[in-house]
């Protein structure tokens, strides 16, 4: 028999995932404060109770998803460092590669990305831990003989996360460019500048 509240065949695993995706939704498009709980769980199909049993209010729910565009992002970053002894010719694909990944969550998840990078008052905390994790891998790679000894590993990982979250904002979301295009071009910049040789 179906719980009171939720969509008949509905488990709490769906009811509770259900109810983040529409808050997700809701708060991307209303923002923060304009969202009430009345407007998530009607357009969830359940009832304000049903809601109550999963998060304590939507000040809880919301951190729920800035936690979890917190963790998928750091997780993102540390499956970025470069492995030692990679081939040259690899390197540059190799960082294509992870970066594409990134974006293409960020592409696939447009709600959670909007909360976790604009409108969540903890966005700067999490670029900063992001900026945090891209240095110190950096500081591995340029240890291991891939990038110049000589280089900023502070400031290019704040410009990295500088270019990501501006062209996921003016690039990704708005579907002008795919994440491939975004990650190859992010990579050309950086590995090969803008000089015309």
């Amino acid at each position: 028999m179906a719980e009171r509240g939720r969509p008949k065949g509905a488990n709490g695993e769906e009811s509770r995932a259900l109810l983040l995706e529409v808050a997700a939704n809701e708060f991307a498009q209303n923002g923060y404060h304009k969202t009430k709980v009345s407007s998530i769980v009607k357009r969830a199909s359940l009832s304000q109770p049903s809601f109550y049993l999963y998060f304590k209010n939507k000040e809880a729910i919301f951190e729920e998803l800035e936690d979890l565009f917190r963790l998928r992002m750091i997780e993102f970053a540390k499956k970025s460092r470069l492995e030692p002894d990679l081939q040259l010719s690899t390197l540059k694909e190799r960082i294509v590669y992870g970066l594409q990944n990134l974006l293409e969550y960020l592409a696939k998840n447009p709600d959670l990305t909007q909360i976790g990078f604009y409108i969540s008052t903890r966005a700067n905390e999490v670029k900063k831990q992001l900026v945090e994790q891209i240095k110190e891998n950096l500081d591995f790679e340029v240890n291991v003989g891939y990038f110049r000894k000589d280089v900023d590993t502070q400031m290019v990982a704040e410009s990295l996360i500088g270019i990501i979250e501006r062209l996921t904002f003016s690039q990704l979301l708005s579907q002008q460019k795919e994440p491939a295009q975004i990650a190859n071009n992010i990579v050309d910049l950086l590995l090969e500048g803008i000089l015309d040789n």
